[in-house]
């Protein structure tokens, strides 16, 4: 995924740390269900830091609506 930038440097800091986060997990050998479940976790922590920064979160739980999650 690309990172989304949206000037707002706690909210980009916030989806900089949790992609991080993914892609750790996908650095070992993980099941499916373990990457999707680091997504999901990414895309929540996403959507948190963008209302809290009034930012669109609308990317976010398109994601989550992809992987089959609720926002």
């Amino acid at each position: 995924m690309s990172q989304v930038q949206t000037g707002v440097k706690g909210h980009d800091d916030t989806v900089r740390k949790s992609y991080g986060t993914v892609l750790g997990v996908l650095a070992g050998t993980p099941t499916q269900k373990t990457v999707d479940n680091a997504y999901v976790t990414h895309y929540r922590a996403c959507i948190a830091s963008a209302l809290a920064n009034n930012c669109g979160i609308e990317p976010f739980v398109t994601a989550l609506r992809t992987l089959g999650a609720n926002p």
